[in-house]
């Protein structure tokens, strides 16, 4: 089975992720970026959109995860969002990065981010 990649960077959404009071009581931005493998070809071959992974339904759905519940820890938020995209039809394994570039440390920095993959078992 051939596997393409399908790929959605810089998704921004306010989400109340971490284990300060402020950070859930303020919140701050999380950004997305993942990239999915599944294989294309039958979508391209008939222009189907039923035929592959529905790019515009994965970000609302991974916008619900990080606007939803709190967690402390970034780890768990990017678990949960790698577990809703293997749940996508014709996903066979997703590389999800969510970056914290707001993240409560006292020195200077550009981001924070914690990466996973994960495929199907």
């Amino acid at each position: 089975m051939d596997t393409d990649l399908i790929t959605l960077t810089g998704l921004r959404v306010h989400g109340r992720h971490g284990v300060f009071d402020h950070e859930r009581a303020t919140g701050q931005d999380f950004i997305v970026d993942v990239a999915l493998r599944t294989d294309t070809a039958e979508a391209a071959a008939t222009d189907d959109l039923t035929r592959t992974v529905d790019y515009g339904a994965l970000a609302d759905t991974l916008a619900d995860i990080v606007a939803g519940e709190p967690v402390n820890l970034i780890e768990t938020l990017a678990e949960r969002l790698a577990d809703a995209c293997l749940k996508f039809d014709r996903v066979h394994a997703v590389e999800l990065t969510v970056h914290k570039p707001q993240a409560p440390i006292a020195q200077q920095f550009t981001d924070v981010s914690v990466t996973v993959t994960r495929g199907q078992s």
